[in-house]
């Protein structure tokens, strides 16, 4: 943020620019996250579905540790591997002295990357030998070995043993199909089944696609050198990128946003403004949500904000808890939609669209779907009042002045101009806005006394837990798109679709209901990386514009986090209240609503596309 900063105040005031600026973000993100991956897993926050696995967990803990001891071996295989992949090349950065950068103007040594990146890889491995070491210790003392030896009384034999069964069964099956003689569509389509099983099954998202991508690759090519080398440039090359350091910074600004509370007095004046509308606080929620979205563009964000903000001050004013969670959670999504956002920066990486044309085609979408849902509420206050309020209690907002709702909204008025406005007048790239817009906040979170040193120092490591899980799964999917291009699935079921004569809104209608049903199990970032690289080649084959694909894509996917039974963002309000008689089923419900008007605008966006091509 730093580097960037200096880098923009020299070209803009000083007409001189800091040279050697983009390499070394590329280079450091490869940096920033290997040296975390370790971290990450310790923590838990490398992504994976934990459906079946919590569940095992509750009820089967001998099976959950088996099934986990699985898994944390085979992370540890993946990890071995990109270590193995790497060494040669860092003996030779070494040997032979490489460099990035351009002779005369800037240079630096290539090898301190690429020692972080095999430092970093045995590190993860270690973390993985360390989980799977306690596995083995649940197993031996908690599981099957220590109950039989309690001299000869009747004991339990540990329930879980048809999991236990079917993960074998499952092992075997693979190495067998691992020696026969498949054809290439064959290996990528069993790669994608075991890969969708693993994943369903618990399975870290990222050590699954790498892991079925390698043998696939392994496969195609009958040369597992082939699959080392392509697993080594995929950690390296797939993220060394400036374009990445957007990832860090837009999470950097959200959490300080967060910790500045920016999210609370934007929803206070919009609740002050509308408190005498019907529904005028569920609406209020909206257009902070809407507001909160346009500075970080993290709806996980949005959610856990909202739901210590807003929950309580409507629950005190009359509204039913459950509509007053629905409209937190269903609003939250905006944050995926009203650029900035990361999922479209996602989307962009991946079907190598511009990502500032991506972000002017989602104003107009953004603005339609935060208006949508503020008549739903105002439409379900006036005709379904028992829906919204749960008494009659008048609203009351006191303390509040046009000159301190007008203080309130500066500097949120301020951080909204410099990275909306510097990316839209082209003074800004999306990474420079994003190192902008995070020094900004900061800033602003100092000049309000919001961000003490601890307080600081906590962001930085969420910021960093954040980052690795995105973009340790952009590597992942830079594996998995090149196994799928070997096995040539793309082009067949491009193919396919053309001569089922589909066109392309039938396509995009199948296209959207698979994205919704994923979505009830999988998060955003992993269904996007699992179905991208199969779909944009029909979009492409169809005729469609790919930038108006991508608001088709990302909106179906935000449906997904307000669907059960996995619903992200329902999970993130549950985990955020205090409230323990609030149950998930009642958060589902209140958001059912949501779920609907945002159906309806994704439909709207399939079949009218111009909406999202207004200033293309």
């Amino acid at each position: 943020m730093i580097l960037i900063c200096a880098d923009i105040l020299g070209r803009s005031i000083l007409n001189a620019p800091v040279q050697g600026v983009a390499e070394i973000v590329a280079n450091s993100i490869v940096a920033i996250v290997f040296l975390q991956v370790a971290h990450a897993l310790m923590t838990g926050r490398m992504t994976r579905t934990d459906l079946l696995i919590g569940w095992l967990e509750d009820e089967r803990p001998f099976a959950a540790a088996f099934i986990r001891l699985t898994f944390h071996l085979a992370g540890i295989l993946v990890f071995a591997m990109i270590a193995l992949g790497t060494w040669p090349k860092l003996v030779d950065a070494w040997v032979e002295n490489e460099f990035f950068g351009a002779q005369g103007v800037f240079t630096a040594p290539v090898w301190p990357i690429k020692a972080c990146l095999f430092a970093g890889s045995l590190l993860t491995c270690l973390a993985f030998a360390t989980q799977a070491l306690t596995d083995v210790k649940i197993l031996s003392t908690d599981g099957y070995v220590a109950p039989l030896t309690i001299r000869h009384s009747i004991v339990e034999r540990p329930k879980g043993w048809p999991f236990v069964l079917a993960i074998l069964a499952f092992l075997l099956l693979g190495c067998a199909l691992l020696s026969a003689d498949l054809s290439r569509i064959q290996i990528g389509l069993v790669a994608i089944a075991f890969m969708l099983i693993l994943i369903f099954s618990g399975a870290h998202i990222a050590v699954a696609l790498i892991l079925l991508s390698f043998l696939g690759i392994w496969l195609i090519r009958d040369n597992p050198n082939v699959a080392i080398r392509s697993l080594a440039l995929a950690a390296d090359g797939a993220i060394n990128r400036y374009l990445f350091g957007v990832v860090p910074l837009f999470v950097l600004m959200g959490l300080v946003v967060d910790a500045a509370d920016i999210g609370r007095d934007a929803f206070r004046v919009a609740a002050w403004l509308l408190q005498k509308v019907r529904g005028g606080l569920g609406m209020a929620t909206v257009a902070a949500n809407a507001v909160f979205a346009s500075i970080t563009g993290i709806s996980i964000a949005s959610a856990a904000v909202f739901a210590r903000v807003s929950v309580p001050q409507m629950v005190a004013n009359g509204y039913s808890r459950r509509f007053a969670l629905g409209v937190v959670a269903g609003s939250s999504v905006l944050g995926m939609l009203i650029p900035p956002s990361l999922l479209l920066i996602i989307y962009g990486v991946l079907a190598e669209q511009s990502v500032g044309a991506l972000f002017l085609a989602a104003i107009v979408p953004g603005i339609l779907l935060a208006g949508v849902f503020a008549l739903g509420i105002y439409t379900m206050a006036r005709y379904r009042p028992r829906m919204v309020m749960q008494s009659d209690r008048p609203t009351v907002i006191e303390d509040e002045t046009w000159r301190s709702a007008s203080a309130k909204l500066a500097p949120i008025a301020a951080l909204v101009l410099i990275v909306l406005g510097g990316i839209y007048s082209g003074f800004f790239t999306p990474t420079e806005a994003g190192a902008a817009g995070a020094a900004a906040a900061i800033a602003v979170a100092l000049v309000k006394q919001k961000l003490t040193f601890r307080r600081f120092w906590r962001v930085l490591i969420e910021t960093g837990l954040v980052s690795v899980a995105i973009l340790i799964l952009i590597i992942a999917a830079s594996m998995y798109s090149r196994m799928l291009t070997l096995s040539t699935i793309p082009q067949e079921i491009t193919g396919g679709f053309i001569e089922a004569g589909l066109g392309l809104y039938g396509f995009l209608l199948v296209y959207v209901v698979i994205v919704i049903v994923m979505g009830m199990i999988l998060d955003s970032t992993s269904i996007m990386l699992i179905l991208l690289p199969l779909a944009l080649p029909i979009v492409t084959e169809l005729g469609g514009n790919l930038i108006w694909f991508g608001i088709v894509t990302v909106i179906a996917v935000e449906i997904g986090l307000l669907t059960p039974p996995f619903g992200l963002t329902v999970y993130v309000v549950k985990a955020t209240i205090s409230d323990r008689n609030t149950t998930l089923g009642d958060i589902f419900i209140g958001t059912f609503p949501f779920v609907v008007m945002m159906t309806a605008v994704t439909l709207i966006l399939v079949f009218f596309p111009s909406i999202s091509l207004v200033f293309e």
